[in-house]
């Protein structure tokens, strides 16, 4: 359970969340919903304490990110992005990332298992990242999220760039690594009918401030008028 309690993020005088209070439920996927500039992103680096709270503070299982230990917290957390990113090298390189920051190795074993799990099984782990398509990348991205064992995993966007049947595939994945190792899962979409079809919960977000939380099933039954507009402008 992640909870947030009165957590305010600035840059300056800049604000960029504004008084933020709810919770996170465990073991279950929940979307960020909210138009461009809302602060889906930064409240993912308030969780992955890439950066602090300004004032506020943010419970994990009900222990302050005050006071619970930063390296052995960002070992928990996976983190994909639109983008995919990779370093120069080879698959196993890139799988190897997580365990490198740690001073440890992955082994092949290992790293082909992580392979299975995103069904990048017919990838050889010395083959070259450069000559991957983008789902391949993504679902790479997934495999090295998954390295340390994560119980959250944060996606940002991850499917945005994709054609429709990688999307359907990369969706899959998550449901299914989802329910296999029971985790947290927090998306960031700006697709409603992804974040209605994937999501348990959706969380809604504008200009900094939370708007409205509820039942992904109810989405767009919602009664909210900035999440009816919302829906409306996107549509």
């Amino acid at each position: 359970m992640i909870q947030f309690k009165n957590v305010t993020y600035q840059i300056d005088d800049q604000v960029i969340l504004s008084n933020l209070n709810f919770t996170i439920p465990p073991q279950k996927i929940t979307a960020l919903i909210g138009p461009s500039g809302a602060g889906k992103s930064t409240l993912l680096k308030l969780i992955s304490t890439l950066i602090s709270p300004t004032s506020g503070n943010i419970l994990i299982d009900e222990r302050s990110i005050h006071d619970i230990n930063i390296i052995e917290h960002r070992k928990s957390i996976g983190f994909a992005l639109q983008s995919a990113p990779m370093i120069y090298g080879s698959v196993f390189d890139n799988l190897n990332l997580p365990k490198k920051l740690f001073q440890q190795t992955l082994s092949d074993l290992e790293a082909q298992q992580l392979l299975d799990s995103v069904q990048l099984n017919d990838l050889k782990l010395t083959q070259d990242v450069s000559k991957l398509s983008g789902g391949q990348r993504q679902r790479l991205s997934i495999a090295r999220t998954l390295v340390n064992r994560p119980s959250i995993l944060l996606l940002d966007e991850i499917t945005s760039s994709l054609d429709v049947k990688n999307v359907q595939t990369i969706e899959k994945l998550v449901r299914d690594i989802q329910q296999k190792y029971k985790l947290t899962v927090i998306w960031i979409t700006h697709d409603v009918h992804q974040a209605s079809r994937m999501s348990d919960e959706f969380i809604m977000l504008k200009e900094g401030s939370f708007i409205t939380q509820g039942d992904s099933n109810t989405l767009f039954q919602s009664t909210n008028h900035t999440l009816q507009q919302f829906l409306e402008d996107v549509q």
